[in-house]
């Protein structure tokens, strides 16, 4: 190989990329044996695996590959998405990862929309294909393009105009995966089917069965296929997939809900002695709202810490922060929230109203900021709404109003008509909100989908749970504090089905 790392001096650096030749590829998985043995990749998980579509009908039919691996893309979501620089890209392009930085929040994961990245089940780190990039310095090819047979997978430096690489990407017609996710691929696919390329273009064989192994649709697991038969025009059978996992589970759709408790508490409280109809020396203001806030703001820090991998290493995102990322942003927020909730508790009241200044827009943002770090994961169409941050303000007031109206039934009801009225009309708007996501159209193949799986499909229960107990908190007017429970629960289902149908859509 020619080690095209060496260039002249004051010349750009090279900058890699990979050619997947599918006119010559055969399917055989050398380069995933090849991958596993270099890089001690475990069982369970791969750097790149091939994917099989049988396109036709009998007997005419032939076979489909697609090499998957990461992309290396230009404009890498994953490095974005990262809190800790964990994964970043080189000065030579290729997107690489540093497992010692990584806290394993799997926003990398959430972020890729080409299901490239894992977690290591050994090491509890991320990890994706880097190109061999241990190899590439020293001046080897990668381990895939040493064993491939039919030379198949070509790597060099795309700015070289005499590397085989730059020669095949400008002289032949390639193609790229989800260009529409404009993250502009370094991994180029000459004489690859469509029906590979898009992850929805082929059907699931029946059985829950592939050529060598199960489906694993069920639980956490998504794999590629239409769930109703495909977009493809001709007949297309997904023969053998690798299944993912989706990222975020459970303990992320609960910490939607325990930190819009904790915004939204302490927000409809100071809005309402802003306004004037709740005293500032209130209990309600003094003690209830703080308290309450901070309890739920630790639920919140706790759930968070429980998801990560390496909960150890949680501070590097305080150390490293890497501040494209809203991970590290949302920390510094939520900790700069709750320093106004802990000053709240020891302060005079005159103190308080300054305050009050900084805690207001803290508890918004604490509020809405998930919306903007649910919009990195650009791989999740559903989640690209530009109406998710009033939304989830609209959660945290709703959250907010409910936790009120209960911790004022206990010190006597003074306030319950009025935070009964803001609970039921809280209610009635998110109900808009969620009954809007049902019936508005969606633009593109994968939030449709999303949406599908929200409404009638695997989460349809969580959905309609949530507007069932939601629509029946809108009657707080009338029910009193027993719509407290029915909203802060329904407001969970919804938000469950919401963040988990969002992962349900195969994305390689």
């Amino acid at each position: 190989m020619r080690n095209e790392s060496a260039v002249e001096v004051g010349s750009p650096g090279p900058k890699w990329a990979k050619v997947l030749d599918h006119e010559s590829c055969i399917g055989c998985h050398a380069c995933t044996t090849a991958c596993k043995s270099e890089n001690e990749v475990p069982l369970s998980v791969t750097r790149t695996y091939v994917k099989y579509v049988d396109v036709g009908t009998f007997p005419q039919v032939r076979r489909a590959f697609q090499v998957t691996r990461c992309n290396q893309c230009e404009e890498a979501p994953c490095a974005v998405a990262c809190p800790t620089a964990a994964m970043y890209k080189r000065d030579d392009g290729i997107v690489d990862f540093d497992k010692d930085a990584c806290i394993g929040c799997k926003a990398c994961i959430a972020a890729c929309p080409y299901d490239a990245i894992f977690i290591n089940p050994e090491d509890g780190a991320a990890e994706k294909c880097n190109f061999c990039a241990h190899r590439i310095d020293m001046g080897l090819e990668p381990a895939c393009v040493v064993v491939c047979p039919t030379e198949a997978i070509v790597v060099g430096d795309m700015l070289d105009p005499e590397s085989r690489v730059s020669q095949l990407i400008h002289r032949n017609p390639v193609a790229v995966r989800r260009p529409e996710k404009e993250t502009r691929p370094k991994v180029f696919y000459r004489g690859a089917d469509q029906s590979t390329l898009d992850p929805l273009a082929a059907r699931r064989p029946d059985g829950g069965l592939f050529l060598w192994s199960e489906q694993k649709q069920g639980g956490h697991h998504v794999v590629s296929g239409h769930p109703d038969g495909g977009t493809s025009s001709a007949a297309a059978l997904l023969s053998y997939d690798v299944p993912h996992t989706a990222p975020w589970d459970w303990r992320v759709s609960l910490y939607t809900l325990t930190k819009g408790v904790a915004a939204g508490v302490y927000l409809l409280a100071a809005l309402l002695v802003v306004t004037g109809k709740l005293p500032s020396d209130h209990l309600l203001w003094r003690w209830a709202a703080p308290l309450v806030a901070t309890v739920f703001l630790a639920l919140t820090g706790v759930l968070l810490l429980w998801d990560l991998e390496h909960p150890e290493r949680f501070y590097k995102i305080f150390t490293r922060p890497q501040w494209k990322s809203w991970l590290v942003r949302g920390a510094f927020i939520i900790t700069g929230y709750g320093a106004v909730l802990g000053l709240h508790l020891v302060v005079g009241e005159s103190a308080r109203q300054w305050l009050t200044a900084a805690g207001i827009p803290l508890a918004a943002m604490t509020a809405i900021y998930t919306a903007y770090l649910f919009a990195q994961a650009k791989a999740r169409d559903l989640w690209q709404s530009p109406l998710l941050p009033p939304q989830l303000l609209v959660h945290a007031l709703m959250a907010g109003s409910a936790a009120l109206l209960a911790v004022d039934f206990f010190q006597g009801g003074e306030y319950q008509s009025l935070l009964a009225w803001l609970l039921g009309a809280s209610c009635l708007l998110h109900l808009g909100l969620l009954l809007g996501e049902a019936t508005l159209p969606h633009v593109t193949a994968h939030a449709r989908l999303a949406a599908h799986e929200m409404i009638r499909g695997r989460f349809k229960s969580f959905f309609w749970a949530g507007v069932v107990l939601v629509a029946a908190a809108v009657a707080a007017p009338w029910i009193g504090v027993a719509a407290a429970p029915l909203a802060l629960v329904g407001l969970f289902a919804a938000e469950h089905a919401f963040v988990q149908a969002g992962q349900a859509v195969p994305l390689s």
